[in-house]
């Protein structure tokens, strides 16, 4: 393999801006590379996952369609384009056998640059190799980091009938990861009464003590944080609260947000109708001496459903077979994070997720280790080999 090339594919990638919603410039570079390389014309085309997503981004997934030149199953390669608002700004560098960011207070954009150019980097070896591959199907997520938006609006149809898939994304890339948990988010909204908190407070509702008393609640009764009730087990958060304008002014409004999550949906589904009743209940115990109670608004959304891959299926078979060309052995993992996976298979499509060698993501200390980069270029090349 060309290393030296794969190495300033990554950098040149990870060096520009492109942020959940703003994919377009990194889109059109991974075309320019693959028109570099000849792979262009009606084989590329978006889908417009980005008009139904609940923020409207600059473009939809990117997709690559490649027929092929062997009879076998066709192979989906995915990953996502977008990075987090933390890596606008990278100065992407090399130190020895890492990448980092010469720019110390922007992160690096490993997560997900990498997974974009092991796939690129692995498909251009294989075509430059002149041996013959599977049908395959390239796909650039968009808006990943702001709750796998890209993957989950996908236009499925588009990416033709798919055998199996894989996806790459953070860590070490003989870790593969065939399943993960299911996660909820919920957007809560108290409504409560204003006063004067000097003069009159028994004549307002405080929406900032209805939620004390739920939050208070939650602790109590452990549906917060680790939440273990007998062999179930799952999370919940309580992530953003904003509320009150004054200190003398009674808080008549507090906006919340929450997630619940775990490998049970049913068990995710009663954390997070905990955590509704919870901000219910204390709604309705703060009343101003009027009689006016503070009121809770929940809205739920489920984000992505858990998952869990057969040990023996075909499409993680493939993967240990190619983990072991490479002469190492793979490590099966279940993740507590969600990925784009969870919305493949929930698509109807098996994926197994693989790292790129990113480490530390979403933070100034963010690197990339180049040996596991690398790696993970040799590994899609080995997908492809050991496609049947």
């Amino acid at each position: 393999m060309n290393e030296r090339r794969a190495i300033e594919l990554v950098m040149r990638l990870m060096a520009i801006r492109g942020t959940s919603c703003e994919e377009a410039d990194i889109a059109a570079a991974i075309i320019d590379i693959l028109e570099e390389h000849s792979i262009g014309g009606s084989c590329i085309s978006f889908d417009t996952a980005h008009k139904r997503t609940p923020r409207r981004g600059s473009v939809g997934n990117l997709i690559i369609k490649l027929p092929g030149t062997k009879r076998a199953g066709r192979i989906l390669l995915s990953a996502h384009m977008d990075t987090v608002p933390i890596c606008v700004g990278t100065e992407p560098k090399r130190v020895g056998q890492q990448i980092i960011s010469a720019n110390r207070s922007t992160g690096l954009g490993a997560d997900d640059r990498a997974g974009v150019a092991a796939i690129l980097t692995g498909l251009i070896e294989m075509l430059e190799s002149g041996v013959a591959i599977p049908p395959l199907t390239l796909c650039f997520f968009v808006q990943e980091e702001i709750g796998l938006q890209g993957s989950r609006h996908l236009s499925v149809a588009k990416l033709g009938k798919i055998a199996m898939a894989y996806n790459f994304d953070g860590g070490s890339p003989f870790k593969l990861t065939i399943g993960a948990t299911g996660g909820e988010r919920l957007r809560i909204v108290l409504n409560g009464l204003a006063a004067h908190a000097g003069l009159a407070p028994e004549a307002g509702a405080s929406a900032i003590h209805a939620a004390g008393l739920a939050i208070s609640q939650l602790h109590r009764q452990g549906w917060l944080g680790a939440v273990r009730k007998g062999k179930r087990q799952g999370t919940s958060n309580i992530g953003v609260i904003h509320g009150g304008a004054a200190t003398n002014v009674v808080c008549d409004r507090v906006e919340i947000d929450a997630e619940a999550r775990s490998h049970d949906g049913a068990f995710r589904d009663e954390i997070a109708s905990a955590i509704e009743a919870a901000f219910v209940t204390a709604a309705r115990q703060v009343q101003s001496s009027g009689g006016q109670a503070v009121t809770a608004d929940v809205v739920r959304r489920v984000d992505y459903e858990s998952f869990r891959l057969p040990s023996d299926a075909p499409v993680v078979a493939n993967a240990v077979a190619a983990v072991r060309s490479l002469g190492a052995e793979p490590v099966m993992a279940i993740s507590n994070g969600g990925v784009d996976a969870n919305w493949l298979v929930r698509h109807g499509i098996p994926t197994v997720t693989m790292g790129c060698g990113q480490r530390e993501v979403h933070t100034t200390s963010e690197s990339l280790d180049i040996k596991d980069f690398l790696a993970a270029c040799r590994l899609v090349q080995e997908l492809i080999r050991h496609a049947t």
